[in-house]
């Protein structure tokens, strides 16, 4: 089993976590949730399983980027990736800062969604890249009409920059300092 890298109680669902995604082992069930309809804007709706495993492979090889897979009371949920902004995904799109990483998030789609959920993966996501102290910003770009995870992004304390066109969306550039991600999820900012 894969070890836990990051654990978070949320007051209201409990126990989430996140563990090294292993691209092979993990592959079936990724493909389950990145073809399904839900996550279109995932952009791997024809998808095989064995497109699912080389891409995570690729992922889990680079040097730049990291995937990771998400687990609440113990069972796989949802998917989170880490990546440096400044070397892939928005070379050349935005001013990169020092301390910048970007994030990708997924939540595998249910039939009994659990009020709050996503919210709560957000969350136990930034809380895991902030306590990184390295980490200063971090960097979303999602398409420009998932406006669903604007709204999560804003309640999470993102900031947005603006559009910006990558060769597979128009996307919408948002950034999020600690202290923002603080004031928005616990009402408070260090001192």
């Amino acid at each position: 089993m894969t070890p836990v890298v990051h654990r978070r109680h949320d007051p209201a669902l409990g126990e989430f976590a996140l563990r090294t995604l292993d691209p092979e082992g993990d592959a079936g069930l990724l493909h389950r949730w990145v073809t399904h309809p839900k996550s279109a804007f995932w952009l791997m709706q024809d998808a095989d399983v064995d497109r699912v495993a080389r891409e995570y492979r690729g992922i889990a090889d680079h040097p730049h980027h990291d995937a990771y897979l998400g687990l609440w009371r113990g069972e796989p949920t949802f998917l989170a990736e880490r990546y440096d902004p400044a070397r892939i995904e928005l070379v050349g799109l935005y001013p990169a800062q020092p301390g910048d990483v970007g994030m990708h998030f997924l939540c595998a789609p249910t039939d009994r969604p659990a009020h709050g959920f996503t919210l709560a993966v957000i969350t136990t996501v930034l809380d895991w890249l902030f306590a990184d102290p390295a980490t200063r910003r971090v960097v979303v770009e999602p398409d420009v009409r998932n406006t669903a995870v604007h709204a999560l992004n804003a309640a999470v304390g993102f900031t947005v920059v603006g559009p910006i066109r990558k060769p597979e969306k128009d996307a919408l550039l948002s950034v999020c300092t600690r202290d923002q991600f603080l004031a928005a999820t616990r009402g408070d900012v260090p001192a």
